[in-house]
């Protein structure tokens, strides 16, 4: 049974996971990068550690939080967006080599639909991935480290557009105009029920899977943009319907419905 568990990234997903966790009974050890934020993780209950994972080097005691756990969730996303010329494979490659020495034979590795590119049409866990952006092809890389050594059980959860406290993408389209593409669908899941979803594959122990992490319903971009922006008294964003290139992707999270899983929040939350 799985009691004792490591969190790498303890941020906006990986603090309320924990403290999730921890009321179910877990045992729960976080990473931070930074030292001001130790004593947030400690005052939750969580057994913290800065740890800063380098292209070169791990900086901190990796050894002594990889020790004994029963199970490593990975939830470390590129910053590309910062630093686009991150090498997030190398960091990846570094922590799988500790976490082997450790001995930790469970890992949850945390991804983004952003491995399926700009496919058209629906996508499920069996759509073969094509990713486009710098981004994307590094998680995908970053999976396979992972998921190609048979002396782990690695599940993959690749969640859609992240939604929440403090998190939102109306936020960043609220006013502009000539936007493209809005009658694409939207891919996105609530902070709930990534927690959710984790809570049950570790629960359950759903190993050596991959799963999609988002909400069933799909609205226009346009239409739910729009309306998102007005419930926040926000201005409307403009979509160019002339440069709108019709792609219609739905991503299915088909492997987590067929295990029962419900989904506990709305998009329009």
């Amino acid at each position: 049974m799985i009691r004792n568990i490591g969190i790498i990234g303890c941020g906006w997903l990986g603090l309320p996971l924990a403290k999730t966790l921890i009321a179910s009974g877990f045992k729960v050890r976080g990473s931070t990068t930074t030292a001001g934020k130790l004593s947030i993780l400690q005052d939750t209950g969580i057994r913290a550690y800065q740890i800063v994972l380098g292209e070169e080097e791990i900086k901190g005691n990796m050894a002594g939080f990889l020790r004994g756990l029963d199970a490593v969730i990975v939830n470390v996303p590129p910053g590309l967006r910062s630093n686009p010329g991150e090498r997030y494979v190398k960091k990846m490659e570094l922590l799988h080599r500790e976490i082997q020495k450790a001995e930790v034979t469970d890992v949850l590795f945390i991804s983004s639909i952003s491995v399926y590119g700009a496919q058209s049409g629906e996508i499920t866990e069996d759509t073969f991935p094509h990713p486009k952006t710098e981004s994307g092809k590094q998680l995908l890389a970053s999976e396979n480290i992972f998921r190609n050594d048979r002396s782990l059980r690695t599940s993959v959860i690749r969640f859609g557009g992240l939604i929440g406290p403090e998190r939102h993408p109306v936020t960043h389209l609220a006013g502009k105009k000539g936007l493209s593409n809005g009658e694409d669908f939207v891919n996105l899941i609530h902070l709930n029920d990534c927690i959710g979803m984790i809570t049950v594959t570790l629960t359950n122990e759903y190993w050596g899977e991959i799963f999609n992490g988002v909400y069933p319903d799909h609205p226009k971009k346009e239409d739910y943009y729009t309306k998102e922006a007005q419930k926040r008294g926000l201005p409307v964003p403009r979509y160019d319907r002339k440069t709108t290139k019709y792609k219609g992707k739905r991503i299915k999270s088909r492997n987590f419905l067929i295990k029962n899983y419900c989904f506990s929040t709305p998009l329009t939350y």
